[in-house]
């Protein structure tokens, strides 16, 4: 099978990213082959490029955590899927291409009325909000819950997730134009971050404990929701887009500053406040494909609505659509399009 991919022969520069052709073997024994129909964009794909990202491989490597498309072959194993089933996953890297074969275990059918868009754009997200809320946060009814980048493919469905479980969410975001797109989604209130961020999230509250965090910012807006937090309450990490930025390779002199300049937080006043910070990304849940699984189970138990799918793109404008990534102008999912 060909099958076209981009790839980066050194992580470091977004310029190194190329399309290249190549022949993809059959699938093994416990895999199946996807002919890939929509690709969804995430963090850590730029992340990882750059060279940021604590799992990024060696040597060259095929960015990409989430696809959909239609199995086209299987192994001999492998007897949870069809040829002609449609069907989004997740891989660890490798889903910028045109083909692709997974271990079926990371593989789910695509909902009937869903597109393949849709499917593209939920499944690493939705993991993320469910793990963040409900595996580690312990998300209860009537729980107030703090979302940091409340627009984004994570936000979104972490409101719907906090909206279905009875609690009041409070979105941030970096700028105005999205608050639209907030008080369509049901957030009971948002702030537009700015230097007085910890003076307006203690506004916003208007005496209610703040009961979880999803922190993806980091910074003086992640001190700000800790000071903040409730006893019992929980700081839940899973990105730090602070040390994101729209260059083609990494702002190291700002990146080391960032660093320096992090916020520390005593161990012992933690103990005295009662309060609990917890961090995870997606790739460690890979590797535990039972856990994985697990939590995709409960995930579809929710019931939720077609993810929000904001941008598309073309398989030919890949680098077009990670620049619009970068921007943090972005609302709900990018997806690139290979059909």
């Amino acid at each position: 099978m060909e099958c076209k991919s981009y790839q980066t022969i050194k992580a470091g520069n977004l310029n190194r990213l190329k399309l290249i052709s190549g022949d993809l073997e059959p699938p093994s024994d416990s895999q199946v082959q996807i002919e890939v129909v929509s690709i969804g964009l995430n963090f850590a794909d730029i992340f990882a490029i750059l060279g940021l990202y604590s799992a990024t491989p060696k040597g060259p490597f095929v960015p990409g955590l989430e696809v959909s498309g239609t199995i086209i072959s299987t192994g001999s194993n492998a007897n949870q899927f069809a040829i002609g089933d449609r069907v989004m996953a997740v891989t660890r890297f490798g889903g910028y291409t045109t083909h692709l074969n997974l271990d079926e275990d990371y593989v789910v059918k695509l909902p009937d009325n869903w597109t393949f868009e849709e499917g593209a754009s939920f499944l690493v997200q939705a993991l993320t909000a469910y793990y963040g809320l409900f595996t580690l946060g312990n998300l209860k009814p009537n729980d107030t819950v703090l979302i940091h980048s409340a627009a984004g493919g994570v936000g979104l469905l972490a409101n719907r997730m906090v909206q279905k479980t009875g609690g009041y969410a409070i979105g941030t975001i970096g700028n105005s134009s999205k608050i639209s797109k907030l008080k369509e989604e049901g957030f009971q209130d948002w702030i537009v971050r700015n230097d007085k961020f910890e003076q307006t999230l203690k506004e916003k509250l208007k005496g209610r404990e703040l009961n979880i965090v999803m922190e993806s910012i980091g910074g003086k807006v992640f001190k700000a929701g800790y000071n903040l937090l409730s006893p019992m309450g929980r700081v839940i990490i899973y990105g730090s887009a602070r040390y994101g930025s729209n260059y083609n390779f990494p702002n190291w002199p700002s990146l080391v500053y960032k660093y320096l300049t992090r916020p520390f937080i005593d161990p012992q006043s933690m103990i005295e406040s009662n309060k609990a910070i917890l961090g995870f990304n997606l790739i460690w849940l890979y590797d535990r494909k039972i856990l994985m699984k697990a939590s995709m189970t409960e995930l579809f138990k929710l019931d939720l609505t077609p993810p929000f799918v904001g941008h598309k793109f073309q398989f030919k404008d890949m680098l077009k659509a990670i620049k619009l990534f970068q921007s943090g102008t972005t609302i709900g999912k990018v997806v690139v399009n290979v059909k």
